[in-house]
This record gives structure tokens, C-alpha cells and sequence, in this order.
């Protein structure tokens, strides 16, 4: 087989699961396939958001990030459910664990999609029959669909997998580049969001061919060294190799939330961020991460939206330190207007055990008088193992992550593989 494959180049994938959150509870609750199914962040309200919805609700104009009102009114039959993170999670897992049977170079880059360099898997195959060997295991497996782009590098495999959907799989050559990709429009080319759209064709680029053969100075002069880059993509060059380690390192959690209602209630928006940071200090209690920053989100009325943050003095994955930040700055900087959403981020994380406290005069008095009992401490760990002794806050956390998570089969498969840690 090794032929069939480049002697200097590389294959590459891009796997995306088709409809993801959709999928998953389809494969969990088999009387929903074949149904216009909507996940929504709040389904009792009628401004809840669509975060995704199924090609069955697809069919009758329901889109993501379209309102739920809007959605309903367009499709009265649509099935709305409130998303299960740890079910997600569990099936994402799943998926990875699928894609790592054929390449140790597994890049994910969400949730639900990831690159693979099968430069090296020859003996598993043409690219072409992994690539429907993954697609008919994650099927099987799971129950979930997925499209897969083959090409030489990342841009053209991920411009790939989003040319057929559901269940497709696309071969794009470097050669292909001026038949296939030249002749759409620019704002459909992965890397050119809406506003970069605007630019470009502000000064003529309507098309990916039109960025191809745009003036290197004058792209650089619009969007900085972006606008080199996306000039190479739109040529098909791409260098960026597959990282496995790119996303162990977890640079940030946040939560966010859109309000029902445009909110002025100052204790109301407190009571709101009192929330997102119990949840993001579970998240981060779960990954034994702490945060030596604190952010937060305020998307006004008008969509405007600021981010704010602060270094901490000393890293933290505690509820109350959180909270305590989030709402300085959420004070400092909310100018009194209607606040659509809210959101809360720990970033700067650090492993708990790789954690060094920055002590102040004032802190280091009661950390001396917990030496000696940090000691036993860890003499009871070195002894018995690291689970003898446990915050009570921890293991609070747990139960509540694990209180409502339904055991059917499908859990029970992948939520006993995913690692809560």
C-alpha cells in the first residue's frame, strides 16, 4: 500500500462529527432519529439560543444560533432538549479513542472534529479505505456520523469534510485547488469569518480565487500577518503539521450563559455569575487545574460584548476566590446597560501539583500554621495512595456532576471509558 501514498507529502484528515449534540442523543434515545431534533441552551424560554439542531430540522430552515421562537415558528414538530455536556463528552472520547486504532498523530481541535497524519498508516490501507473504515466504525460503535476530508495538509482536509455532510467523505488534491475551491466565495473559505469577509470584499476579494492572487502588501496591510496566511490557504499551502500535544494543555475554562431576558438587575446578574463560577470551579476541581487569572463576558443589548481579566495573586480553582473576582470585575466594568449575557473564565491554568503560591506577608502566617498538617497529610498519601485523603468540596463536586447522569447503555458504554479527571 505504501504506493498509494506520497513519497515527500503527507495525508491528512480532518474528521467532523455531522450534527454532533444532535447525534449523540439520537444514539442515546434511538425514538429520536429520523426527527427535527434542536439542542438549546434554554428550551422553557422562548429567546433560548439553538446551539445545533438535526438535519431532519435542517430541512425546514432551523439553524444554528437561530432563536428558539424563530425555530419553532418555522418547524411547530421540533423536539428542543437541553444539552448534556457529560454525555458529549463521553461520546467525544469515544470517537478519539476510535481515531487513535489507526495513527498516534490525533490532533483534536473541538469537541467533536480532529485532525489525523496517516503519512505513516499505509499498512492499515489506501487513505481513502481508512478513511471509510473510521467512518463505518464510528457508526457502528457509536451510532453517530461523521464526515472525513483526505488532502495533503489541514486546510484542504478540513475544506473537505465540510463539502458533503452527513456521512461524506472528500478527496481534495493540491491540484484540485483552482477547479474546486477558486470559484466560491471567499466568506465559505474555513478561516474567513464574517467580518474578514466584509474587509475583503470591501477591497474587491469575492471570491477565494480573488484572495489567491491578491497583493501580498496590500492583504498585509488589512489583516496583518492573517492576511498572508489566508493568501497561502487559498493557494493550498498549509505547513501546520498534526500535534497530539497541541490540545493537552488546556489554556483556559470558562461557562457563559444567555439571559432569557435583556437583564438591569444588578443582584440578578450577580446571582447569575454566582452560578458560572460554581461551574467552572467544578470543571476545574475535575481537570486538578487552577486558574491564575479570572475573566469575565458582557454581550449587551446591542450585541456589543467586552472581556474582561485579572492575574490573580495566587492560582486558584476555589468557588468563593472566583466569584469574588468575577464580580470586581464585573462591577468595574458593567456601564448599567441591559446585559444579554454573562460569562465567567479561569485561564493562565496551572496543575494543582505544579502550583507554587506567590505568599505575602499576610498569607504567610496561616500557611506556615498548615505546614504540619500538609505533612501528615501527604505522609497518609505516600502510605495509602492519593485518594485517602480528599477536599470535601471535590468530592461534593463529583457527586453533583454524576447525580443526574442517565445509565442507559449508551452512557454506561463510554461515561465507564471517559476519564472525570
Amino acid at each position: 500500500m505504501k504506493e498509494m501514498y506520497p513519497k515527500n507529502g503527507k495525508v491528512i484528515l480532518h474528521v467532523d462529527m455531522n450534527s454532533f449534540y444532535a447525534s449523540v442523543e439520537m444514539a442515546f434515545d434511538p425514538t429520536l432519529k429520523g426527527k427535527p431534533l434542536a439542542i438549546a441552551g434554554n428550551p422553557e424560554e422562548r429567546r433560548g439560543i439553538i446551539i445545533t439542531c438535526s438535519y431532519e430540522a435542517r430541512k425546514f430552515g432551523v439553524k444554528t444560533t437561530m432563536p428558539l421562537w424563530e425555530a419553532k415558528k418555522l418547524c411547530p414538530q421540533l423536539i428542543v432538549m437541553t444539552p448534556n455536556f457529560e454525555r458529549y463528552r463521553a461520546a467525544s472520547f469515544g470517537m478519539f479513542n476510535i481515531l487513535r486504532q489507526y495513527s498516534e498523530l490525533v490532533e483534536p481541535v473541538s469537541i467533536d472534529e480532529g485532525y489525523m497524519d496517516i503519512t505513516e498508516s499505509f499498512e492499515l490501507g489506501t487513505p481513502l479505505e481508512i478513511a471509510e473504515n473510521i467512518q463505518k466504525q464510528v457508526l457502528n460503535e457509536l451510532d453517530l456520523p461523521c464526515s472525513i476530508g483526505v488532502a495533503p495538509n489541514r486546510f484542504l482536509a478540513k475544506m473537505a469534510s465540510d463539502m458533503k455532510k452527513p456521512l461524506g467523505i472528500t478527496v481534495l488534491r493540491k491540484r484540485d485547488v483552482k477547479n474546486v475551491l477558486w470559484p466560491l466565495p471567499v466568506g465559505e473559505m474555513h478561516g474567513v469569518g464574517k467580518k474578514t469577509s466584509e474587509k475583503l470584499n470591501g477591497i474587491g476579494i469575492m471570491t477565494i480565487k480573488d484572495l489567491a492572487e491578491a497583493n501580498k502588501m496590500q492583504l498585509e496591510g488589512l489583516l496583518g500577518i492573517n492576511g498572508v496566511r489566508l493568501k497561502e490557504r487559498a493557494n493550498g499551502i498549509d505547513e501546520r503539521p498534526v500535534d497530539p500535544n497541541a490540545a493537552a494543555e488546556i489554556k483556559s475554562i470558562g461557562n457563559s450563559t444567555t439571559l432569557p431576558k435583556d437583564v438591569t438587575n444588578q443582584q440578578e446578574l450577580l446571582h447569575v455569575l454566582e452560578g458560572l463560577s460554581e461551574k467552572v470551579a467544578a470543571r476545574m476541581n475535575r481537570k486538578k487545574v487552577l486558574a491564575a487569572s479570572a475573566g469575565i463576558t458582557i454581550r449587551y443589548k446591542n450585541r456589543k460584548t467586552i472581556n474582561r481579566s485579572k492575574k490573580l495573586l495566587n492560582p486558584t480553582a476555589q468557588y468563593q476566590e472566583l466569584l469574588k473576582e468575577a464580580k470586581e470585575l464585573f462591577l468595574k466594568h458593567w456601564n448599567g446597560e441591559p446585559v444579554r449575557l454573562l460569562g465567567v473564565t479561569g485561564s493562565d491554568l496551572v496543575e494543582k501539583k505544579r502550583a507554587v503560591k506567590q505568599l505575602d506577608l499576610f498569607t504567610y502566617e496561616n500557611e506556615a500554621k498548615k505546614e504540619p498538617l500538609l505533612k501528615t497529610v501527604e505522609g497518609l498519601r505516600a502510605k495509602f495512595g492519593d485518594k485517602i485523603i480528599e477536599k470535601a468540596q471535590d468530592k461534593v463536586t463529583e457527586k453533583k456532576s454524576s447525580k443526574n447522569t442517565a445509565q442507559t447503555s449508551f452512557s454506561k458504554d463510554f461515561l465507564d471509558f471517559f476519564p472525570k479527571d
